[in-house]
């Protein structure tokens, strides 16, 4: 397991990180969670990213016992803050909000502190001012060491630093968008200028595209599926065009290329990932310990994507 830089800043997290987004609660209970977080931890793992929204903070209680085993000082532990309830201040980043949904959060972790806490999404109806210094107490005050972004523009990027440079507060150290085969726009060429101006690192999420790129979705939506199961998710995907006739095409040409390397197209999804330099980490969502090792091998396969190979793929892509 490679561990990589969070950008330009000093903490180190692994190259494939743990995520809980959809499994923890709906698809892995306590004694399971525990089983897989043992494996990722026993191969290398040391990032384990969460959310207050993810199954109504459930995710988050669940990954603090699947914790409670390992020493504090051997993880990194990330959340993030956007929906945390019904309330009129239980969503968005307004300070109160921030505050209150970041001491939640770390009760139901059972945590003192996490490593980065993110703002699951931009707010715009909270001035970046608020959001900044509501940020900058989060650090400050030891609940979080870093603060990050999730799926915010480079123009909301580029504002956040602009006033954490005016008013002297902690600058944000690392985004959190999604990044695969079939979404590259904003990691590769609108994020450019941030990489260098401010040193962020990426942590992205997504890398298989929901599924769609372990092939599985080629014929339709196998029942059990995670699309089968999680149906507002599959109505999603087939509005915003994710099923259609030249996606697919796309990922039967890639399958090609799996099978030429004898990997399977969900490996070669993820070690492509790990090919492009920025990315930090790439957080992977698994709900068994197989489906846990088959990804893993993805950190031996990107040594096998050469630079011919790139080019093929970004030919089909």
């Amino acid at each position: 397991m490679e561990y990589r830089k969070v950008g330009k800043w000093g903490l180190k997290i692994s190259e494939l990180g743990f995520g809980t987004w959809l499994t923890f609660g709906p698809q892995l209970d306590v004694d399971t969670s525990k089983k897989i977080i043992r494996e990722a931890f026993k191969n290398g793992i040391n990032f384990f990213d969460t959310a207050e929204a993810y199954q109504g903070g459930m995710a988050e209680y669940i990954l603090s016992q699947a914790l409670k085993e390992f020493r504090r000082e051997d993880l990194v532990v990330s959340t993030k803050i956007f929906w945390g309830g019904s309330g009129p201040n239980d969503t968005g980043l307004s300070r109160k909000h921030l505050v209150e949904g970041m001491r939640n959060s770390l009760k139901r972790l059972q945590m003192e502190y996490v490593d980065i806490v993110y703002c699951h999404r931009p707010d715009p109806s909270v001035p970046m001012e608020e959001v900044v210094m509501g940020m900058d107490y989060l650090v400050r005050s030891g609940m979080a060491l870093y603060w990050g972004t999730s799926e915010w523009s480079a123009e909301e990027l580029e504002e956040a630093h602009r006033v954490c440079r005016e008013w002297r507060c902690v600058e944000p150290v690392v985004e959190q968008p999604q990044y695969n085969m079939l979404k590259r726009d904003r990691v590769e060429k609108e994020y450019l200028p941030i990489y260098e101006k401010y040193g962020m690192g990426l942590t992205t999420f997504s890398p298989l595209a929901s599924g769609i790129l372990t092939g599985k979705y080629n014929e339709g939506i196998p029942k059990g599926s995670r699309l089968d199961v999680f149906p507002d998710l599959r109505k999603r995907f087939e509005e915003d065009g994710r099923f259609s006739k030249e996606r697919i095409e796309k990922v039967k040409s890639l399958e090609k290329i799996a099978k030429s390397l004898n990997v399977k197209l969900s490996q070669l999804a993820i070690a492509w990932v790990l090919k492009n330099d920025h990315v930090s980490s790439v957080l992977l969502g698994v709900s068994n310990t197989d489906q846990f090792k088959e990804n893993l091998a993805a950190t031996e396969i990107k040594y096998k994507l050469t630079d011919d190979i790139m080019r093929e793929i970004d030919r089909i892509l």
